[in-house]
Order: C-alpha cells, then sequence, then structure tokens
C-alpha cells in the first residue's frame, strides 16, 4: 500500500473535530478508509481538465425554471378545508418552542 496518506493522529484530530468518540481499532479502520479517500482525490486532482469547460454537463439541459406567472390557485377556504385545525385564516399547528406568544 505504501505510505499512508494520513496518519492516526490526524483522524483522531477528524474525529474529535466530529465530536466523534472512537476506539482505537475504529480509528485504524477510519484511517484505511480516509486513506483510500485521499487516494481517489489524488486520482482526480491527476486528471487533465484544461479543455473541459466549467459548466460542462454529460447530458445537454435545458434550464428547469419556469417563468414566474400569476395563476389561478386554491382560494384560503378551500386550502384550510382539509386541514386538522384552523385559525385566523390559517392553519393551527402545535407549539414546537417554549416562549411568550
Amino acid at each position: 500500500m505504501g505510505e499512508p496518506r494520513i496518519s492516526l493522529d490526524q483522524v483522531r484530530r477528524v474525529a474529535q473535530l466530529a465530536r466523534l468518540a472512537l476506539p482505537d481499532d475504529e480509528l485504524r479502520a477510519m484511517m484505511h478508509d480516509m486513506d483510500a479517500i485521499l487516494g481517489h482525490v489524488e486520482e482526480l486532482a491527476s486528471i487533465d481538465v484544461a479543455d473541459v469547460p466549467p459548466t460542462f454537463h454529460p447530458v445537454p439541459l435545458a434550464a428547469a425554471l419556469r417563468p414566474d406567472v400569476v395563476v389561478p390557485s386554491l382560494s384560503v377556504e378551500e386550502a384550510l378545508a382539509a386541514a386538522p385545525a384552523s385559525e385566523a385564516g390559517g392553519f393551527a399547528v402545535p407549539k414546537v418552542l417554549e416562549g411568550t406568544e
């Protein structure tokens, strides 16, 4: 395999930053996985993309956006008709945060 691209101490630091408490066997497994990821990144970095335009996509795509056009929609009464609860012309939902009203 050669010289690892990442040390056990670096993996331990990444785990600490991610607030993960990993035992040594998991740290060693993570070191192997991260080393493989870094190897793939090295492969990608070696690809010459000088002639590839920044917006290249393998499949030609048209813009997925449509014009913003006002069209008829549900009335307030129709929208609230299927709601389990409504209040003051809107959907009533349970309070999820404590605090003053």
